[in-house]
C-alpha cells in the first residue's frame, strides 16, 4: 500500500509539474573562461547521462530521481535521428522516442537538460543513430562538404531545435535546456575529408547558430570548433585539457564511467576509487562541467545496437544499472563526490583561476580562493565569512602514500587519490576511501516458464510450450531474381538481419569423380563478408561464418546434378563509428567463388540469385499478440530435440512485486525475443573468453577497458531486462526466434533485487559529507568527526538479517568476511539492534558506540554484511 502511495503521489506531481507553463523562471544561459553561467552565475554542474529510448517513459521519472538523489544538476542525452525520422520526412515522438515529455520530466525534476542533436550519436547505436534510408540519397557522403548531407542534416536539426522552442524548453523560456551541441566527435575523423571536413566543421557551426537557439552550442572532440563554439573533452580522463580559447570553459561532455560489451567478450569494470579521482581531478585543474558517460546505460531494444556485435544490454558498469536500481558503491560514492564538490562550489565560482602548490615529487595542491563576497549563493560557508577557500590535494603516485603539509597542517594522501578541502582546512573527501555501500544483486525467482508453482507460492500461468519451424530459404512470392550478389543493406533496407540467397548448381559425373579421387572437396571462398553467414545445400546446414568484414573457406556437399545453395546473411548491429558510413554496408564484398570443381572455380556474382528478405514469422508478425495466433503452433515435446530455425512461443504471469524482471535466455543459441509484442533485443549466447580476467581490480594507475574485466568463460549475456511497464498481472506473451538450436523449456523469468548490501568504514574515514557543516562551530571547526557505516535496501525492502558483523580488524571483503584479532565481541547485537526490521541505518564507527575499545593502538573498522527481503514477501511468509 505505501508503494503504491507514493508511486501515485509521484505520478500526481508529475503531472501537476509537466502541466505548468514553465519549470523555471525564464533565465538565460552565457559562459565565459571559467564555467557556464546560469541566470547571472557562474556553475559548477555534474551531469547524468541518460538516453531516453534505452528505458521506458515509465522508467523515465525513477531514473531522474535518483540521478539528482546522487548530485547530478543536469542530465544529458542524444536526440536519435533513426528513432525520430523512421522514414524519410516521417517524424515519430512517442513511446520510448517521446523526447518532449523526457525533457519536461527533466525540468519538472529541477535539472537542466543538455541535448546532444548530433545527429550523428556514435553511442553504439545502430548506424551511428543515422536513418538507414539516408545512404540511399543519390550522391550523399555523410559527414562532410556534401550538399545533400548537409541538406537533411540541416532538416533534423532545426526540426529538434524548433521542437524544443515551440515546447518552451530552453532556459530562455522557462525550461529546462541550457547547452545544446553540434556533431559528435568529428575531430577523431575529420582528417579522413581533407579541405572537406574542415568546411564541413565550420558550416555546421554556422548553421547551428543560425536556428536561434538562445543557449550555447558544443562541439566535442573538436579543437578547431569555432569561436562561438564551446570545444569539449571526452575520454576516461580530461583534467589535462584546454579549450581552443581562452574565453571558453573547460567541458567535460563524455566520462567514461565503463565501457560496452560485444558478443563473446568479457565485461568492462571501471573501479569507482578511479572514476572519482578523474572527476576530483577534473574541477581540481580548472574544469566546470562534467558528464557521466552513462550514468544509467539501459538496453538496447529491438535492434538498436550497434557495432557489430554489440550486446542487447548497454548497462555500461553505469552507477544506475539497466534495471534502474543503483549499483554500489559506485552510485553511493560519487555521491559523496558530489555533495564535496558542491561545498567547494563557492570558491570555485569566484576564483578565476586556481592557485598551484607543489607539495612532493607526484603531490600537489591547487587553491582556490577570494576575499569577494558573491551575492546569491546558498552557502552557509558563505554566510560565515566573505572569504572563500578551498583545495584539492592530489596523490598521482601509483603505488605509495604520501604525507604532505598543506598550510602547516599535515595530510596523509593515498596513492592515486584527492582530498578535497572545501574551507582549504579541513578533509571531507578522498576519493579512494569508500564508504558507501556494496550491493550484491540477484534474482528474487528463478523459475522455468514450464515450472507450475514458485517458491514464493506465485502462480505462473503455464500454457505448454509451442513450437514452429521457419522455412529456410524463399517463403513468399515477394522475391526477386536478379544476376549477381547483391549487396546486403540495398535490399533489406535493415528491416531485418536476416537476408537469403537461393542459386542452383550443376553437379556433373565428371565432378564427382574429381573429388573422389583427388580427395578435395569444393568449397566457397569469400573474399570478405560481415557479420553472420549461414550456408545451406539443399535445405540442410552445412557451415557458418561470423566476422566482420573477414575472409572465409566454407566447405560444402554437393550431390550429383542440380543442388540448391542458398546463402543466408545476418547482420548483428550496423557499424556505429567511422569515416565512410554510407559506403561500410553489410553481406559481401569482393569475390565470392565455388572452387574445386574439375573445370575450374565458378564466380557466384556471374549466377542467377533469388533474394527473399527477412524471415516468415517477422513478415506475419508472429510475435504480436494480435497475429501469433494465426500461426502454424504445435505443442512441444518435452523430450524435443534442439532445433534450429525455430520460433518457440509460451504464456507466463508477471512476478510479484515492483522489482524489475529479466528473462534468463542461457539456454538458448542467438536469436531474438518479443514480451506481447515488445521486442526486448537480440541474444546470444558467445562465451568470453577463458583469461583476461582480474581476481582483484587494482584502482590505481590509468584505466582502460581491459584494466578490469570480468565473466570470463561465461556467456556475454545470458540475461534480458522486460520493463514493468511492457507486462500484465498474467497470460503474458513469450515468443523466441532460435536460430541454432536451444532448449526454451529451460528459459526463466526472474524479478531483479539486491539481496545483499555491505559495507566497511574505519575510524579513519571523514563523517558523512552530507553532515559536514552540522559538525562545525561557529568558528569552522569540526567538533565530532565521527565516521558513520550506512546500509541501505532498495525501496520496499527491509534488512531481515545481519550475516556479518565486526568492529576492530575484520579481514576480507562483502561476503567474504572474517573476523580479525581485535574484535568487539558485542558487534552482533549493536548492529543487529540498529539494523533488523529496517530499510536503512547508520552506526557510528567508534569506541563510544561499542562501549570500549577492543584493541588499543590500531585504527578500527567496523565491517556489516547483511541481507535485504521484500517487505511484502516477509509480510506473507508470516501468514
Amino acid at each position: 500500500m505505501l508503494l503504491r502511495l507514493r508511486s501515485l503521489f509521484l505520478c500526481l506531481t508529475i503531472h501537476f509539474a509537466l502541466t505548468a507553463a514553465a519549470f523555471f523562471k525564464p533565465f538565460n544561459v552565457s559562459y565565459d573562461h571559467r564555467a557556464l553561467i546560469i541566470d547571472g552565475r557562474r556553475r559548477m554542474l555534474i551531469s547524468a547521462g541518460i538516453h531516453y529510448p534505452r528505458a521506458t517513459p515509465e522508467m523515465w521519472p525513477d531514473l531522474i530521481a535518483k540521478s539528482k538523489e546522487g548530485g547530478a544538476n543536469v542530465i544529458q542525452t542524444y536526440a536519435f535521428w533513426s528513432g525520430h525520422e523512421p522514414k524519410r520526412g516521417q517524424y515519430y515522438f512517442g513511446g520510448r522516442y517521446d523526447i518532449v515529455k523526457f525533457v519536461k520530466f527533466v525540468g519538472a525534476s529541477g535539472l537542466y537538460l543538455h541535448l546532444r542533436i548530433g545527429p550523428y550519436v556514435c553511442a553504439e547505436w545502430n548506424f551511428g543513430g543515422f536513418p538507414v534510408w539516408l545512404r540511399d540519397i543519390p550522391g550523399i557522403e555523410f559527414r562532410t562538404d556534401n550538399a545533400p548531407f548537409k541538406e537533411e542534416m540541416q532538416k533534423f536539426v532545426k526540426k529538434m531545435v524548433d521542437l524544443m522552442r515551440e515546447e518552451e524548453l530552453f532556459s530562455w523560456q522557462g525550461g529546462p535546456v541550457i547547452m545544446l551541441q553540434i556533431e559528435n566527435e568529428y575531430g577523431n575523423i575529420e582528417s579522413s575529408f581533407g579541405q572537406r571536413g574542415k568546411e564541413y566543421v565550420k558550416w555546421a557551426a554556422k548553421m547551428a547558430l543560425g536556428l536561434g537557439a538562445g543557449v550555447p552550442w558544443v562541439m566535442c572532440r573538436q579543437v578547431d570548433a569555432p569561436e562561438s563554439i564551446i570545444d569539449a573533452c571526452n575520454g576516461y580522463y580530461c583534467d589535462g585539457y584546454k579549450s581552443n580559447s581562452h574565453n571558453k570553459p573547460i567541458l567535460w561532455t563524455e566520462d567514461w564511467d565503463g565501457w560496452y560489451a560485444s558478443w563473446g567478450g568479457r565485461l568492462p569494470h571501471r573501479p569507482v576509487e578511479d572514476l572519482a579521482f578523474a572527476v576530483a581531478r577534473f574541477f581540481q585543474r580548472g574544469g566546470s562541467f562534467q558528464n557521466y558517460y552513462m550514468y544509467f546505460g539501459g538496453t538496447n531494444f529491438g535492434r538498436t545496437s550497434g557495432g557489430p556485435f554489440y550486446i542487447t544490454s548497454y548497462d555500461y558498469d553505469a552507477p544506475i544499472d539497466e534495471y534502474g536500481l543503483l549499483s554500489e558503491p559506485k552510485w553511493g560514492h560519487l555521491k559523496d563526490l558530489h555533495a564535496a564538490i558542491k561545498l567547494c562550489e563557492p570558491a570555485l565560482v569566484a576564483a578565476d583561476s586556481p592557485h598551484y602548490i607543489k607539495l612532493g615529487p607526484n603531490q600537489e595542491a591547487h587553491v582556490y580562493s577570494t576575499t569577494v563576497h558573491i551575492k546569491g549563493l546558498n552557502s552557509t560557508l558563505l554566510a560565515r565569512s566573505q572569504s572563500q577557500c578551498s583545495a584539492f590535494l592530489a596523490n598521482i603516485d601509483e603505488r605509495k602514500a604520501a604525507s604532505v603539509t598543506f598550510q602547516g597542517q599535515k595530510y596523509i594522501l593515498p596513492p592515486w587519490s584527492v582530498s578535497i578541502l572545501p574551507d582549504c582546512r579541513n578533509v571531507v573527501f578522498n576519493t579512494a576511501k569508500v564508504r558507501a555501500q556494496t550491493s550484491i544483486k540477484g534474482v528474487n525467482l528463478d523459475l522455468p516458464l514450464s515450472s507450475v508453482i514458485s517458491e514464493n507460492r506465485d502462480l505462473y500461468s503455464t500454457k505448454p510450450w509451442m513450437s514452429m519451424k521457419e522455412p529456410i530459404g524463399i517463403w513468399s512470392e515477394k522475391n526477386f531474381t536478379v544476376t549477381g550478389i547483391l549487396e546486403h543493406l540495398n535490399v533489406t533496407k535493415d528491416c531485418s538481419d536476416y537476408l537469403w540467397h537461393l542459386t542452383r548448381v550443376f553437379v556433373s559425373d565428371d565432378d564427382i569423380s574429381f573429388w573422389e579421387e583427388s580427395k578435395i572437396s569444393p568449397a566457397i571462398t569469400i573474399d570478405s563478408m560481415r557479420d553472420v553467414l549461414r550456408v545451406f545445400v539443399n535445405g540442410q546446414l552445412t557451415g557458418s561464418v561470423i566476422g566482420h568484414w573477414v575472409n572465409a573457406v566454407q566447405p560444402v556437399r554437393f550431390v550429383k546434378g542440380y543442388n540448391d545453395l542458398l546463402l543466408l546473411t545476418q547482420t548483428v548491429g550496423l557499424q556505429n563509428y567511422g569515416a565512410f558510413l554510407e559506403k561500410d554496408g553489410a553481406g559481401f564484398r569482393g569475390h565470392v567463388k565455388l572452387i574445386g570443381f574439375k573445370n575450374g572455380d565458378i564466380d557466384l556474382s556471374t549466377l542467377s540469385w533469388t533474394y527473399q528478405v527477412g524471415l516468415k514469422g517477422e513478415f506475419f508478425k508472429v510475435y504480436s499478440i494480435e497475429e501469433n495466433e494465426k500461426a502454424g503452433w504445435a505443442e512441444l515435446s518435452p523430450d524435443a530435440d534442439p532445433s534450429t530455425f525455430t520460433w518457440y512461443k509460451t504464456h507466463f504471469d508477471s512476478p510479484a512485486g515492483t522489482q524489475p524482471v529479466a528473462l534468463d535466455l542461457g539456454s538458448m543459441g542467438k536469436g531474438q525475443a518479443w514480451v506481447n509484442g515488445q521486442h526486448i533485443g537480440r541474444y546470444w549466447t558467445r562465451v568470453a573468453p577463458k583469461d583476461g580476467c582480474q581476481e582483484f581490480c587494482d584502482y590505481r594507475g590509468a584505466y582502460n577497458s581491459d584494466k578490469c574485466s570480468t565473466n570470463c568463460g561465461k556467456p556475454t549475456q545470458i540475461w534480458y531486462h522486460i520493463p514493468r511497464s511492457w507486462l500484465q498481472a498474467s497470460d503474458n506473451l513469450l515468443v523466441i526466434f532460435e536460430e541454432t538450436g536451444g532448449n526454451p523449456l529451460e528459459i526463466s523469468i526472474n524479478s531483479r533485487a539486491v539481496g545483499t548490501i555491505c559495507a566497511q568504514v574505519s575510524e579513519s574515514h571523514y563523517p558523512p559529507v552530507q553532515k559536514w557543516f552540522n559538525l562545525m562551530d561557529e568558528k569552522g571547526r569540526v567538533n565530532d568527526q565521527t565516521p558513520e557505516i550506512h546500509l541501505q535496501c532498495q525501496e520496499g525492502y527491509i534488512i531481515s538479517s545481519i550475516e556479518f558483523a565486526s568492529y576492530g580488524s575484520p579481514q576480507g571483503h562483502c561476503q567474504k568476511f572474517s573476523q580479525g584479532n581485535c574484535h568487539a565481541s558485542n558487534s552482533f547485537s549493536i548492529v543487529s539492534e540498529a539494523c533488523l526490521g529496517k530499510n536503512s541505518c547508520s552506526i557510528g564507527v567508534s569506541n563510544l558506540v561499542f562501549g570500549a575499545d577492543p584493541c588499543r593502538g590500531i585504527v578500527k573498522t567496523l565491517a556489516v554484511e547483511a541481507r535485504c527481503r521484500s517487505q511484502s514477501a516477509i509480510g506473507f511468509s508470516q501468514l
